[in-house]
């Protein structure tokens, strides 16, 4: 008779990522309703450290690494113990998880409102959070491995193979990603420039989405479906195809976030191509999760948790299904840069992470508090909140995209832009944008509702971790005969190798020959560095999160041609961008060919109040840039660091690099008084490198336009 152990989990840590998970999750979504609230009404930016553009990107982080991320280690934690019938391996290891996590969610609470950002989509934070958000994750990763190791079970289950994936390549994506040279605390400049970076942010990008948000829900599916259902897994098999066939094609999807770009063909090319292919193994693993649930479809039409479960698989379904569908070129034609791709990435985060969320939490917390749920009434009211308010946010936003693209691309039969406007689509979708605001309430109407039933739940309940006798571990040997796959679900290092190596094939294929071959990326002999004052102005810019609604990226469409005069974006146009900006949303205009477009009274204008120069726009006033000096501490630490990177600035520019930039600004000054506008102390103020960057735009592919 095998040795009986008797031991406990630690589900203290389980019920410290539980609370995490549903306070971040309100905050979250609270900062994303009033993002989309400012966009009605652009008088609520009425501070800096509010604008749209500062705290979308906070919005982005919380819900993504806050929420998201406190319940992948919520269900992590919970199902690897009773997997592996073990405690985790090191106490020590899960606090400094737990503590050093909430630290990282804190430290992007404060930075991005005060405009500390590298503009990276979904890496937005600085060097030294990164390298916390790296020291925190390998600690998760060295418990995890340490508890598997000492495990008492042999079999590895399907949900353990997806949390090994994960965590190889979420720590592959954050390194590669985050190769930055610091010139102070808070600022860094990336390695990469202009193709290379976009190729690579796009690369971390999609496979943030791929790897944070899906394969660890997909875990977390596999294990918390069956036990709410008290049903097997549907297919064993299924689950095979669905893990290796998603990791090995997922890595490759990046660049259909960046068709009819820069990017050369081939790499579009294979973006395209693997996004399609990820339909068959994404829509197995949809499959096998809503076949588990054969024989209880009576419970699903009363268990609110399984109608959160279904929902959510069915919205992975649809997302998973679209996604591919948006990577044909034809189809991103119409869809990219418009809000039709915001509508697609909230079916996957307030239906697929959101609903699996909430449907893992109404099951988990009266386990964690040993009592019964406080309102099985109220989880059926929330249910049908995010169900509709998932509706109400996603079809506005469908609709407005719809919109955008057929008014941007209109001709009339004279062979004129139809809306040569920029901002009568803006107009024309401000209804949809309030249906969407109206979805986004509900939705937290919905949150909040299940936070105050979990709270009542746990206050009736009782905190302990739980108690259990399991064999201890008999190891078994590789039987003749025995299907392949059974040896290597015996064999974590294995399975990590394994998926190391398949999901660093598309990565290798894609990155290295961008960054080994040279005429990936054509040089253009009238191409030239930035000023200093441009870089200034360039880097305030990104503080501000211009980006967010600017793109500058004019793709070799004839609808964009014709209303950006100047001709589409080379490559070589952007070989001095650290960051790239080439954007992901076009609330605005595109600005590559913005330079000399207008005059320097204008963009003062404009930026001080945007109604005064383009009656209708939604854009805040940016006043503060008008009344702060600028710093120029760094600047000479900036052109070091470019220097080293190739930049051809000449020998010991840094030492005078200054001297230029005040030269600039006063010449600019001078030209802004001529046109009327007198102000004490102007050159040093912020607008005047804000307006040397934007009169740069696109300005080099067309020399013309500085004569």
């Amino acid at each position: 008779m095998p040795k009986l152990d008797t031991f406990s989990y630690d589900d203290k840590i389980v019920r410290q990522f539980a609370i995490a998970t549903l306070v971040w999750g309100a905050i979250a979504m609270t900062v994303g309703l009033y993002a989309a609230l400012e966009l009605i009404w652009p008088n609520l930016n009425f501070n800096r450290y509010i604008t749209f553009g500062r705290i979308r990107p906070l919005h982005t982080n919380a819900a993504i690494f806050a929420f998201v991320g406190n319940g992948i280690f919520m269900g992590v934690y919970y199902s690897l113990q009773r997997l592996v019938k073990a405690r985790m391996w090191s106490p020590f290891l899960s606090k400094l998880n737990f503590w050093g996590w909430q630290a990282i969610i804190l430290a992007a609470a404060i930075t991005l409102p005060l405009g500390l950002t590298s503009s990276h989509e979904y890496a937005e934070l600085e060097w030294p959070i990164d390298i916390a958000i790296a020291v925190v994750w390998v600690a998760f990763g060295v418990n995890m491995f340490g508890t598997i190791l000492k495990r008492r079970e042999n079999h590895l289950y399907v949900a353990i193979w997806f949390y090994i994936a994960t965590w190889v390549t979420v720590t592959v994506l954050h390194i590669f990603n985050n190769i930055q040279i610091p010139i102070s605390l808070y600022k860094s400049i990336p390695v990469f420039a202009g193709v290379q970076d976009a190729l690579i942010q796009w690369w971390y990008g999609h496979n943030a989405v791929a790897f944070f948000l899906t394969t660890p829900y997909l875990g977390l599916m596999y294990y918390f479906l069956p036990k709410a259902a008290n049903r097997p897994v549907y297919s064993y098999k299924l689950s095979i195809i669905h893990f290796w066939g998603l990791i090995f094609i997922y890595i490759w999807a990046g660049p259909h976030h960046l068709l009819y770009t820069s990017l050369p063909d081939w790499a579009q090319s294979l973006g395209t191509a693997f996004s399609i292919m990820l339909i068959a193994p994404s829509w197995g693993g949809m499959l096998n999760g809503l076949l588990t649930l054969r024989g209880a479809w009576d419970r699903v039409r009363t268990d609110p948790i399984l109608k959160f479960m279904v929902v959510a698989i069915s919205a992975y379904g649809m997302a998973t299904l679209e996604g591919p569908l948006l990577s044909i070129k034809s189809i991103n034609a119409i869809s990219h840069y418009t809000d039709w791709t915001i509508a697609h990435v909230h079916v996957g985060t307030l239906g697929w992470n959101g609903m699996l969320t909430f449907g893992i939490l109404y099951w988990l917390i009266p386990k964690l508090y040993q009592t019964k749920l406080h309102s099985k009434s109220l989880a059926n009211v929330h249910f049908w909140l995010s169900t509709l308010g998932t509706m109400f946010y996603t079809i506005p936003l469908y609709w407005a995209g719809w919109t955008q693209s057929m008014m941007w691309k209109s001709f009339d039969p004279s062979g004129f832009l139809t809306y040569g406007n920029f901002l009568e689509t803006v107009t024309q979708i401000l209804p949809m944008y309030r249906l969407r605001a109206l979805g986004g309430l509900i939705y937290l109407i919905g949150v909040f509702i299940m936070v105050y039933n979990l709270w009542i739940t746990a206050r009736n309940g009782k905190a302990s971790d739980t108690v259990v006798t399991v064999p201890s571990r008999v190891k078994h040997k590789r039987q003749k005969g025995e299907y392949w796959h059974k040896w290597i679900e015996r064999k974590p290092i294995q399975l990590l190798i394994g998926a190391t190596v398949v999901v660093l094939i598309g990565g290798l294929v894609e990155i290295f020959p961008m960054l080994l071959i040279d005429n990936n990326v054509p040089k253009i002999a009238s191409v030239k560095p930035y000023t200093p004052l441009e870089l200034e102005g360039r880097d305030i810019y990104i503080r501000e999160g211009c980006n967010t609604c600017h793109s500058q990226m004019v793709r070799p469409l004839r609808s964009e041609t014709e209303r950006y005069a100047g001709g589409f974006s080379k490559s070589g146009e952007f070989i001095y961008d650290r960051p790239f900006l080439w954007g992901s949303k076009r609330t605005g205009p595109d600005l590559h060919r913005l330079g000399k477009k207008y005059s320097h009274s204008w963009h003062y204008n404009h930026m001080l109040d945007p109604t005064s120069t383009s009656p209708g726009s939604i854009m805040p006033s940016y006043e503060w840039l008008h009344t702060t000096d600028l710093n120029t501490d760094y600047t000479s630490a900036k052109i070091k660091v470019l220097k080293m990177l190739n930049t051809p600035y000449g020998k010991n520019y840094e030492n005078h690099a200054v001297e230029d930039l005040q030269k600039q600004a006063r010449e600019i000054t001078e030209v802004l008084r001529q046109d009327g506008i007198e102000q004490e102390n102007l050159e040093n103020k912020e607008i005047i490198a804000v307006i040397a960057y934007l009169q740069r735009l696109g300005t080099d592919a067309n020399p013309e336009l500085n004569n």
